[in-house]
C-alpha cells in the first residue's frame, strides 16, 4: 500500500520547506484542479515538474481522487507515461483552518497545449510531429487498456505533457481504475470519480453511468473515445467545448479521418482499439515516425540495416522538423553511439546534426559522447573521429585533450594501418596545441621521431610538416634539442623528394627560433647539398627559401659588427 508523507506544521505554507524540491512559477494550464509548476531538486538542481492540489477537508473528493492518481502514477510504468519521482501530502494550518496539499514530483514536462504554441510548427512538419506524438499516446493507452486492463477515463489535450526531448506522455491518473467486464466492482473507482471528467469528454455510456453497457463493452471503449477527443483538440487547436464539436472534421487529416471516426463510434463495441490504430493507421507512416522508431529498436537491427540507415540519415535529417532532430534525434544518436548499438557511420550523422546546435548545446549534448568514443576499440569509429576532428576539435578543452583524448589517440601512431597512422598524425594539428609540455616532450615527440623514419613516404613528409607547425608550442629547450635535427639530419636527407621539400619549408617556418651560429654551423651545411639536388622542386626551394633566411641572419650579424666598430 502506498504510504503518504504527512507533515503537520504550524504556520501557513511552512511544510514546503521540508519538500526536497523547490516549487517555481506555474504553467498557465493543467489537468483538472491540479496546478502544474516548474521546479528543481534541492540536492542537485536538476529540473522537475511539481503538480499540486489543495483542499480544506482531508475527505474532499478532489483529494481522494488525487490520492488514487498518485498511487496509480507511482505503480504504472511505461516509456510513454509520465515518470514519477516523489510525492508528499502536507497538512498546514492557515488562521486555524486546516489545509491539505498533495504534491506529485515528476520528470520535467510542459503541458502539450503550451508546447504546441512554443514550437509553432506548420504544414508537413507539424503533421509529422503530431503523428509521432499521437503514436506515443496511443501506445500508452493501449498499454493501459490491453496489457494492464486499466481504464484512464479522461484522455484529452490536458492529460498530455511533453518532455524536454519533445516526447508526449500521458498523465492525470485520478480517474484511472481496473476494468473487468465480469465484475461490477472493478469499475467502481472509475464511476466514483467520473464527476471529475468534463461532460464534453464523456462517451454516452459514461455520461449516463450505464454500467450494463460499460460491462459489455471492451476495456478500450472509453479511452478510444478519449483518443478521438485528443485528436480533435490537437488538430483544431481548440479545447473541446461540447461533444457535438467532434463532428467537425475539417481539421482532421484525410489519412487519419477513417480511424478518427471509428474511435468515436456511438457503439462502444465498435470503437477502434488503440493497438489497431498503431498497427494499421496510414497516418503514422511518415519519415519522422519511421526514423525515431528505427532508433528506438536499434538493438534489434542487423549491421547491414544499421549501416544503410545511418548513411541516409544526414540527408533525411534535413527534411525533418529541426527542433525534433535537435532535441530528440541527437540525444538518441549520441546514446546509441556511446553504448555501442550504432554503426560507425552514425558518427557522421551526429556531427552534422550537432553542427545545428549552439556551441553551448553542442558541448553538453554531443561533445561528452565524442570524448567517450575515443576509448572505443572499433577501428571504424576511431577513423571516423579522426577524419572529422576539424568539426569538434576546437571545442575540446586542453585538460580533456591531455587526459582523456590523447592517450587513446596516441595508439594510432603505431597502428599497423598506414591510413590510421596518417590520420592520427594529421589530428595533431588540432590536438597538439592543447597538450601539456610534459605530454609533448615525453610522448608526442617520441612518436614523431619514429614516424620520421616510417616506411610510408607520405607519413614521413607529413611528420616534418607537423613539426614545423607545432614548433611554436614547444618550449625553447625542446625546440633547440629537437627541431634542427628533425629537419636537417632526417628530413633533408630523406630519399623522398617531397619529404626533403617539407624539411626546407619547416626550417623557414621556424627560422626565428635559430641563432646565427645554428644557421651557419648546423643548417646551411645541410642545405647547400640541396642546391645540386636532382629534384627540380627541392633545387628551387633551396635557393628561394633558404637564401633569404641566410641573408637575414648575415645582415643581422653585419649590423652587429658595424655597431661594435
Amino acid at each position: 500500500m502506498f504510504k503518504f508523507l504527512k507533515e503537520v506544521v504550524g504556520g501557513s505554507g511552512t511544510g514546503l520547506k521540508d519538500l526536497p524540491y523547490t516549487v517555481a512559477e506555474p504553467y498557465p494550464s493543467a489537468w483538472g484542479s491540479w496546478t502544474h509548476s516548474r521546479g528543481t531538486s534541492k540536492d542537485d538542481g536538476s529540473p522537475v515538474s511539481v503538480f499540486s492540489l489543495s483542499g480544506s477537508n482531508a475527505q474532499d473528493g478532489h483529494l481522494a481522487a488525487a490520492r488514487n492518481g498518485v498511487k496509480r502514477l507511482r505503480t504504472v510504468r511505461h516509456p510513454n507515461i509520465l515518470s514519477f519521482l516523489h510525492s508528499a501530502e502536507i497538512e498546514t494550518y492557515d488562521a486555524g483552518s486546516p489545509k491539505v496539499t498533495i504534491y506529485i514530483v515528476t520528470e520535467p514536462v510542459m503541458p502539450l497545449s503550451e508546447k504546441i504554441k512554443e514550437l509553432g510548427l506548420e504544414g508537413t512538419q507539424r503533421d509529422e510531429y503530431y503523428a509521432w506524438g499521437l503514436h506515443q499516446i496511443a501506445k500508452a493507452v493501449s498499454f493501459l487498456n490491453n496489457d494492464c486492463k486499466l481504464v484512464h477515463g479522461n484522455v484529452c489535450l490536458a492529460s498530455v505533457v511533453v518532455t524536454p526531448t519533445l516526447d508526449w506522455k500521458l498523465h492525470a491518473f485520478d480517474v484511472l481504475s481496473e476494468f473487468d467486464g465480469s465484475s461490477e466492482m472493478s469499475s467502481g473507482q472509475m464511476l466514483q470519480y467520473a464527476w471529475l471528467v468534463g461532460s464534453q469528454y464523456k462517451p454516452m455510456e459514461l455520461a449516463k453511468s450505464d454500467w450494463d453497457v460499460i460491462k459489455k463493452s471492451p476495456p478500450w471503449a472509453i479511452d478510444s473515445w478519449g483518443m478521438g477527443c485528443l485528436i480533435y483538440e490537437v488538430f483544431s487547436g481548440l479545447r473541446l467545448g461540447k461533444t457535438e464539436e467532434l463532428r467537425s472534421t475539417g481539421s482532421i487529416p484525410k489519412s487519419l479521418l477513417p480511424d478518427y471516426q471509428r474511435l468515436l463510434s456511438s457503439m462502444p463495441s465498435r470503437r477502434l482499439n488503440t493497438s489497431k490504430l498503431i498497427e494499421n493507421s496510414e497516418y503514422f507512416q511518415n519519415k519522422l515516425v519511421d526514423t525515431i522508431h528505427f532508433m528506438e529498436i536499434l538493438s534489434l537491427k542487423d549491421s547491414v540495416e544499421k549501416d544503410t540507415f545511418f548513411r541516409k540519415l544526414p540527408n533525411l535529417a534535413e527534411q525533418l522538423p529541426r527542433q525534433i532532430v535537435l532535441k530528440k534525434l541527437v540525444p538518441l544518436l549520441a546514446s546509441a553511439l556511446e553504448f555501442g548499438s550504432a554503426a560507425a557511420s552514425a558518427l557522421t550523422a551526429l556531427l552534422k546534426m550537432g553542427s545545428w546546435l549552439s556551441t553551448e548545446e553542442f558541448n553538453v549534448k554531443v561533445l561528452p559522447t565524442i570524448v567517450k568514443l575515443f576509448a572505443s576499440n572499433d577501428r571504424a569509429i576511431r577513423v571516423g573521429l579522426l577524419q572529422h576532428i576539424d568539426q569538434y576539435g576546437e571545442s575540446l578543452s586542453a585538460q580533456v585533450v591531455d587526459e582523456q583524448v590523447y592517450p587513446h589517440v596516441a595508439s594510432g601512431f603505431s597502428d599497423t594501418s598506414a591510413f590510421l597512422r596518417e590520420l592520427t598524425l594529421k589530428s595533431m594539428l588540432i590536438l597538439a596545441p592543447k597538450l601539456s609540455q610534459r605530454t609533448m616532450s615525453g610522448s608526442l615527440l617520441k612518436y614523431l621521431s619514429k614516424l620520421q623514419v616510417d616506411e610510408e613516404p607520405a607519413i614521413r613528409t607529413n611528420t616534418t610538416i607537423l613539426l614545423g607547425n607545432i614548433g611554436s608550442y614547444l618550449n625553447e629547450g625542446t625546440r633547440k634539442r629537437v627541431l634542427i635535427n628533425a629537419f636537417t639530419v632526417r628530413a633533408l636527407r630523406d630519399t623522398f623528394p617531397p619529404a626533403r621539400g617539407a624539411g626546407i619549408m619547416a626550417l623557414c617556418a621556424t627560422s626565428s627560433y635559430y641563432d646565427i651560429t645554428e644557421v651557419a654551423t648546423r643548417i646551411l651545411p645541410n642545405v647547400v647539398v640541396l642546391t645540386i639536388d636532382p629534384d627540380r622542386l627541392c633545387f628551387i626551394m633551396s635557393f628561394y627559401f633558404l637564401y633569404p633566411l641566410y641573408h637575414a641572419k648575415m645582415r643581422n650579424s653585419s649590423d652587429l659588427i658595424y655597431s661594435l666598430n
